[in-house]
């Protein structure tokens, strides 16, 4: 340690007092950070990892940074020892003693070896003056260098520690239940090459082993955000990858579960879907026996053709039942799902191909219905024996029960039932003398 020359007016004695007990309260601030720092878990991990990426060239700094640290520290104690003494020699400080404390205290008092040699973070330019052997510093000046190389250390050591108590554990959770997983999975025939949930598990199993080796050699490399020394909440780990390998086994977990449903009810859905083919069927035959009926007793009527059975659906029902026998339960899951689908397809066009066929059907039971309607109003108003009326009744009623019925020529006999009927229900005339006519339109 070397003493400068003047920096200017002496210190008094109560000026000295007060910057040895500053001085002194930092002396131990800065040693209780570097001791807290030299036993934090997380240097100790960055010490015995097998590092890589921005990790390994930013602790390598960091490393160097440490070491010199405390040579600076030492540096510094030995120059607040020294101080000390010298204000110990006596009560009242000589005033040369007090012009030598100023120098200590104040001036660039320190001298530091091979300073300029160490490497900045970014690996390149040195901290300090370039090219110099030595290096004198205040013990402010001092203080400062070390607070800067400290939160610098810090950066790195609690960073990794950040990352590295955040995500192997929980990478070691998701593995775990990956596993977990994967049993329940080959129970029921999930395999990869086999079914597609199986290849996705193979994919998550390389992603999240590939995820944990790079955690661990480099940590770094998985934060997000400003450094955790920095202001509270500015950074956290970087989860981005972990969270797509976890909603990927958690789509993967869903579809063996339903795997498994199918599994436990499978029996119940075949048999669901037997009984709805099954009525489908019947519904097919009443459309076809429906479809004779009407080309027989309806004149003049489109009929759409009726088709056959569900010849592929019961070939699928068929293999269905087949790899329930044989446990392929990964290959029943979407067999049934369609067929489930389908049979209710099919039954809704079973119902429709038979409301199509008995439509001229529904027609004539209208008209006739009509028809009854018409006489039973006749009847309360007095005309049931109206002869008129009877003739154009007998004529519609001869048209809607014969057969083959043709649709078109009953209904306009039921239109001119209905509008005779209207006729002899309609008051007389409130105007001009009454001309009697008769309800075919001759006048009397």
């Amino acid at each position: 340690m070397a003493v400068a020359g003047s920096t200017g007016p002496a210190l008094s004695r109560e000026e000295v007092d007060r910057a040895l007990a500053r001085l002194g309260a930092e002396h131990e601030a800065v040693e209780s950070s570097l001791l807290a720092l030299q036993d934090h878990a997380g240097r100790r991990l960055l010490e015995g990892a097998e590092l890589t990426g921005a990790t390994r060239s930013r602790w390598a700094v960091a490393e160097q940074l440490i070491t010199r640290l405390w040579a600076y520290f030492d540096a510094y104690t030995s120059a607040l020892t020294a101080a000390r003494a010298l204000r110990g020699r006596r009560r009242w400080p000589t005033q040369g003693e007090l012009s030598e404390l100023t120098e200590l205290l104040r001036g660039s008092g320190v001298t530091l070896a091979g300073a300029g040699h160490l490497p900045t973070a970014a690996g390149g330019s040195p901290a300090g003056p370039a090219a110099r052997l030595s290096e004198r510093l205040s013990l402010q000046e001092l203080l400062e260098r070390m607070n800067g190389w400290y939160a610098e250390a810090l950066d790195v050591v609690v960073t990794a520690d950040a990352v590295w108590s955040a995500l192997p554990a929980r990478i070691d959770l998701l593995a775990a239940e990956l596993q977990r997983t994967r049993s329940l999975a080959h129970s029921v025939g999930v395999r990869p090459g086999e079914h597609p949930s199986g290849d996705d598990l193979e994919r998550i199993t390389e992603e999240l082993t590939a995820l944990r080796t790079e955690v661990i050699s480099d940590p770094l490399a998985f934060w997000a955000g400003a450094s955790p020394s920095s202001a509270p909440g500015g950074g956290r780990p970087d989860t981005g990858r972990y969270d797509r390998a976890a909603r990927a086994l958690e789509d993967v977990r869903r579809e063996v579960e339903a795997v498994l449903d199918v599994r436990q009810d499978a029996e119940q859905r075949l048999m669901r879907v037997r009984d709805v083919l099954s009525r489908a069927d019947r519904t097919l035959n009443e459309a076809r026996q429906a479809r004779t009926e009407v080309l027989s007793k309806i004149a003049a009527s489109v009929v759409p053709a009726v088709s056959g059975p569900p010849t592929e659906l019961y070939e699928q029902l068929s293999a269905a039942a087949d790899h329930r026998r044989h446990a392929r339960w990964h290959r029943l899951s979407p067999l049934l799902e369609d067929l489930e689908r389908r049979a209710e397809e099919e039954l809704l066009r079973a119902r429709d191909s038979l409301t199509a066929v008995t439509a001229p059907l529904a027609v004539r039971a209208e008209l006739r219905g009509r028809l009854d309607a018409y006489r039973a109003k006749a009847s309360r108003h007095g005309f049931a024996e109206d002869t008129f009326l009877v003739e154009r009744h007998d004529v519609a009623r001869r048209m809607l029960w014969s057969a083959p019925c043709d649709l078109m020529a009953a209904e306009q006999a039921v239109l001119r039932y209905q509008q005779a009927l209207a006729e002899a229900l309609a008051p007389p005339s409130a105007t001009g003398p009454s001309v009697p006519v008769d309800r075919r339109g001759n006048h009397e």
